[in-house]
Parts: C-alpha cells; sequence; structure tokens
C-alpha cells in the first residue's frame, strides 16, 4: 500500500496526469436558505466569515488535482510515521511541485488546504513551516509573514517542548536541519528588517512598536528556543556520555526518556550548532566556540548528519577563530572542510540546499584568500590552487599594502554573515526614533539621545577586521626584504625602506619590526612543526597534541622568518619547512591509477592492414592461397601447435 501511495504523486507521468483524479473533499455546505431571507440582518462578523469561506472555496478550487492528491498522501505518511514516505514527500515531492507550480507564487493557506487532512493542527503547523520557507526562499516576505512566520515557529516549539512526554513524531533530519536553520535565518532576517526604520511605512512602524512586535523574534525568544531543546535532549550530557565510551544502557539512563527519541536527539545537537551560528551573528565569538566544546571540529557526528551542517560548523567555527585573530586556526577549519565537500559533492547535488552549501563553500575560499594575507602559511595545495584561480588577483593587490584595504574590505563583506544587533531601535518610543531619523546638522552634529543610534554590527566589525589589516601592511615588504640578508645594518635597513624620502627614521623601523615579530607569533590549538597534515585535518602524533577545548591553545610561531636586534645589527635566521612528500606521491599515483584505469576502459583501435600488404595479396592469384598454419588459436594471437 506504501509502494502505491508513493506512486501516486512521486511519478513523473502522474504529475501531468491530473485531469481525470477525483478527491472527495468534506466541505462545509452553505446554507443558501439562510442566505435567500430577505429578512435576515447580517453582522460584520457574520459577513466577513461568510465571504471568507467563498474565498476559500474559490481558492480550494484553483488548487491542481496532483497537489490535492500529494498533500493528502503526505499527511497520512506523517500521521502512520512512514519516515521513508516522508523523507521521499519531503526531498522530492514537494521540491517537484514547487517547481512546476509555486515557482514564482506562493502555496496555498494552511486554511484552504484544511479539509484534506481533516483539519490536523500538527500537521498544519509542519505545512505552514514549508509555507513560510518558500516565501522567504522564493518570494519577498511582507512584515505579516513575519509576523505570522514567528507565531507557527512558537506553535512548533511548544508543541515539541509543552506536550506531555515526547511527542509521537517521526521526520528526517533533512527536515529537522531545515526547521532549526530557517528559524535562525527567519530571526536573522527580521532583525535585518527592523534595523532600518528610516524605510518603513506607518503601518510598519505601528506593527513594530506595538507590544507583540516588540517580543516577535527577539533575540531572548529564540535563544530560549534553543537552550530549551538543548536541555530537553540533554544532548551536552548525551555527546560527553558517548566520548566517555558508556554503553547504551548507561547512555539511556543518562539522557532520560526525551533523549532517547531520535527526534529530539537531533533537535538537540541541531540547537548546539544553531547556538554557534547565533552567537557569531550577535558578535559573540567567543561564547560561540564555548558552546561547541561537547560537538568539537573535525569529528564525526554522532549519525548520518546533512552535509549543510557540516558546512555550517565550519564556517561560523572558522569566522570565530579569524575575529579572534587565530587566523592559522581558521585557516586550518576550512581547509579542511573545503576538501570535504569537493570528495562529497557529487552525493549532494539532490539536496534542498545545494545552492547554499555552494556559496557558503565561495565564502570560505574568500576567507582564506584573507587568512593567507594576513598570515601566510603553506595549506593543502588542492585548496589553495583553486584560491589562486579564484582570488589571485585580490590576493596580489592586498599584498602591496595600503593599496589593497578596499580589496580587503570587499572580500570581508562578501563572506563574511550578515551582523545582527540584539536590540532593536526604539520603536515604542516615537521621540527617541524621531530623533534617529533626523540627519546630523552643523549645529546638532549627534542626535538628542546619542545612546540609542544603532551602528551597522557587520561595519563594526569590518573597521575592526580593517584596522588589523593595516596594522601588518609593512610586514610584507620588510619580510621581503629581511630575506635577501642574514645580518643587516639598522641605519642600512632604515634607507633601504625609505624609498619615497618620505623621512623613515630608525624608531618607526623598530616599530614595524615590533609589528612584524607579533605578527609570526598567535594562540593555535595545532603545532606548526607538522600537526596539520596535508588535508588540512588534524594530525594527533606524539609531541603535537592539539588542546581539548576550542578555545584553547599555546602561543606558537606561524613565521618562518625570524629575528633578533642585537644594538645597530638586525640578524636574520629564515627556517624552511620540508616538503611533505608523502601526499605529493599519494595524489601522483592515484592520478597515475585513473589515467590506467581510463586506458583500459577505452576500446582498442581498429586493426589497419598496411598497403604494401594489401598489394601483395591482390597481386596473388585466385587458385593459391598463403600457407596456413595448423593449430588451435590462443589468447594474444599465440598459435597453439597441434
Amino acid at each position: 500500500m506504501a509502494h502505491q501511495r508513493v506512486a501516486l504523486w512521486a511519478a513523473e507521468p502522474d504529475l501531468d496526469d491530473a485531469d481525470d483524479v477525483d478527491i472527495p473533499i468534506p466541505m462545509p455546505s452553505s446554507t443558501n436558505e439562510m442566505y435567500d431571507d430577505p429578512n435576515l440582518q447580517l453582522d460584520e462578523g457574520s459577513l466577513q466569515a461568510m465571504q471568507q469561506h467563498i474565498a476559500q472555496q474559490a481558492a480550494f478550487a484553483q488548487i491542481p488535482d496532483v497537489v490535492k492528491r500529494f498533500i493528502v498522501h503526505f499527511h497520512q505518511a506523517v500521521l502512520d510515521n512512514n519516515l521513508q514516505e516522508v523523507t521521499l514527500a519531503y526531498e522530492s515531492g514537494w521540491t517537484r511541485l514547487t517547481e512546476k507550480y509555486y515557482a514564482k507564487t506562493e502555496w496555498p493557506e494552511a486554511e484552504t488546504i484544511a479539509p484534506l487532512v481533516n483539519d490536523d493542527q500538527i500537521f498544519l503547523i509542519l505545512y505552514r513551516e514549508l509555507y513560510y520557507r518558500h516565501v522567504y526562499s522564493r518570494l519577498q516576505p511582507n512584515v505579516d509573514d513575519r509576523f505570522h512566520s514567528y507565531e507557527n515557529s512558537c506553535e512548533l516549539f511548544n508543541y515539541l517542548l509543552n506536550s506531555d512526554g515526547p511527542v509521537p513524531l517521526s521526520l528526517p533530519a533533512n527536515w529537522l536541519w531545515d526547521i532549526i536553520d530557517e528559524f535562525i535565518y527567519q530571526f536573522q532576517s527580521f532583525a535585518l528588517f527592523r534595523s532600518r526604520p528610516a524605510s518603513k511605512t506607518d503601518d510598519e512602524l505601528t506593527m513594530l512598536g506595538s507590544e507583540g512586535g516588540a517580543q516577535a523574534w527577539s533575540s531572548y525568544s529564540v535563544l530560549n528556543v534553543l537552550y530549551s531543546l538543548i536541555q530537553k535532549s540533554r544532548a551536552n550530557e548525551w555527546l560527553k556520555a558517548r566520548a566517555e565510551g558508556k554503553s547504551d544502557e548507561e547512555i539511556e539512563e543518562i539522557v532520560g526518556e526525551y533523549g532517547t527519541k531520535p527526534l529530539y536527539r537531533m533537535l538537540g545537537y541541531f540547537s548546539i550548532i544553531g547556538l554557534l551560528r547565533v552567537h557569531v551573528l550577535l558578535g559573540d565569538f567567543t561564547l560561540a566556540l564555548k558552546v561547541m566544546e561537547n560537538v568539537g571540529l573535525g569529528q564525526k557526528a554522532p549519525f548520518t548528519a546533512p552535509t549543510a551542517v557540516h558546512v555550517s560548523t565550519a564556517y561560523h567555527a572558522g569566522i570565530c577563530y579569524f575575529m579572534l585573530r587565530r587566523i592559522p586556526d581558521a585557516a586550518r577549519v576550512f581547509t579542511g572542510v573545503l576538501n570535504w565537500v569537493m570528495r562529497a559533492r557529487q552525493y549532494h547535488t539532490r539536496s534542498y540546499q545545494y545552492d547554499q552549501i555552494n556559496k557558503t563553500a565561495d565564502r570560505m575560499y574568500a576567507l582564506l584568500a584573507l587568512c593567507y594575507v594576513l598570515a601566510p602559511t603553506r595549506l593543502d595545495d588542492n585548496v589553495m590552487n583553486i584560491v589562486r584561480e579564484r582570488y589571485g588577483d585580490q590576493i596580489g593587490r592586498m599584498c602591496r599594502g595600503e593599496e589593497g584595504l578596499s580589496t580587503f574590505e570587499e572580500l570581508f563583506l562578501y563572506a563574511c554573515p550578515k551582523f545582527i544587533c540584539a536590540n532593536s531601535p526604539p520603536y515604542d518610543d516615537p521621540a527617541a526614533l524621531a530623533s534617529m531619523l533626523i540627519p546630523p546638522t552643523p549645529t546638532s552634529p549627534s542626535p538628542q539621545n546619542p545612546s540609542v543610534v544603532l551602528g551597522d554590527p557587520t561595519q563594526r566589525h569590518l573597521r575592526a577586521a580593517s584596522s588589523h589589516f593595516m596594522s601588518l601592511t609593512p610586514v610584507s615588504s620588510l619580510k621581503s626584504l629581511l630575506k635577501l640578508y642574514t645580518s643587516l645594518d639598522a641605519q642600512k635597513l632604515t634607507g633601504f625602506l625609505d624609498t619615497s624620502g618620505a623621512g623613515v627614521d630608525e624608531e618607526e623601523v623598530l616599530s614595524w619590526m615590533m609589528v612584524m615579530k607579533n605578527a609570526g607569533r598567535c594562540v593555535g590549538r595545532v603545532n606548526t612543526s607538522g600537526s596539520t597534515a596535508a588535508n588540512g585535518e588534524k594530525d594527533n602524533d606524539e609531541g603535537s597534541r592539539p588542546s581539548e577545548s576550542l578555545l584553547g591553545g599555546e602561543w606558537m610561531s606561524i613565521s618562518d622568518l625570524n629575528f633578533v636586534i642585537d644594538q645597530n645589527m638586525v640578524h636574520i635566521a629564515e627556517s624552511t619547512v620540508g616538503r611533505r612528500y608523502a601526499g605529493w606521491f599519494i595524489r601522483n599515483s592515484e592520478h597515475a591509477a585513473r589515467v590506467l584505469d581510463g586506458i583500459k576502459a577505452s576500446p582498442l583501435p581498429p586493426r589497419t592492414i598496411p598497403a604494401q600488404v594489401q598489394k601483395k595479396s591482390a597481386d596473388v592469384p585466385k587458385g593459391e592461397s598463403a600457407p596456413r598454419t595448423t593449430g588451435q588459436k590462443v589468447a594474444w594471437g599465440g598459435v597453439k601447435v597441434a
């Protein structure tokens, strides 16, 4: 029966064969006799209800029959907790019907399709989650969509968290991750929407200034949902127990009733990843890494997690390290996940978030280019080849010092997430809001209340990153000059650097050298003496063990050039890291094996007879023939003598 149900809508020919489908729908019967009574007086509420009922009937009639059939069987699969059919409907059926019927329009509203599912409120909540996600991804949401999507998210999480015991619901891992991911995305979108009061209409200002507008998509409510899911499922305790090697019986006793259910277990695990993203968006990079202590980086997920989970984790963790100026750690995280994405690209081409995965990977390549400029280190050859191919010109401009500041800012704005502010403008205080909208004048260069001015968080983080880049501008030319000498007089070095005749003195050169010395050291979780493998993954050899905490680390040198100042002399020592021949031989051996397999799989060329042999055979008389050798032919054209 399950196979027949899937075949009704999943097969491609059935999508076009929708004219002869008849599904009986129990619609409320209209009482025409009551409406025909001339003495009947309808109040405004009854009239609106009647108009709404007529509009719903008209909207229901416009739904294609194949969509009705899909919703009916999707609902039945959810009721039966048939995970296979739910997965097929979610990953295949919904996407195909969206492309065919609703690529540029909204899906039918939940109230319109409610008769198809017997007004099942739980399924309608799940349907609205898909409905609003489609609006956010394909269309432009209005202010009503933003508030209604928040209300639907509250209903969904209240059902999951406040029910009497675990809910009897089975959803695939991809859908559960998309629920958490979309919940955070809509929170970010609303925060960016409300942070621009100058572009709001009067109706939008009124809604945002109301009590419900102040509570909708607040940072507290979003964080409360994520922490509640983690606490309810005991995800951190479950991860600790797995890391300690406890038995399944002990783990079940630790996590309790909710933690044993796959639904809550995966939601709790994904909420930890969601917390990482939320804290990054709010600019708290230290707390973002702290919540990931039990999950870790570069470790295998405790279950088959979607590809988007790994990519999102690495991207936001790398952003944390980058903004904390732990550039080698950020480069290691980006390199590891980009290698993994290149290997797994062919397996997630049909993923719902395939485009988003590729966009995030492109941002990580841009961030890796910034890491290479700020702290040049040896990275994986495969990844760096792609970085140079895409951003080679930008790297060259950024290495020229102050000239590359605009290029650095452009790449940073493209690669970084859209940071948000935890607090909204004072929509409930018209006077304070008006002071924000009044442009500054020469007589009043600042608003009346400067505390209500909310600067753009992205620009604030950009200024911090740009200041770090500008502080390192002398390092490139100074480093290239010092590599030419083993010892150099300070006065001579000053003369080399004062090429423009600006009057550079020895004290300024000394400050540049101190900047270069400081830039060559940082706190990191890996040791540059060989703990980073060729593919960017961790190498747990003795003497190079990474710190267990993501925030932990030790001071280490990341530069291949060191110097000592002895009075007026600068003594330079350059250390070269030997090339890792093992990785080089492995890559070339694999390439040779692929070439050999291709040669073996290709067909042999047709056998051609030389022209001289053909001429000789033509001169032989018909009665005569070439001598035959007796025997039986064997492989390779050999002859077995009888």
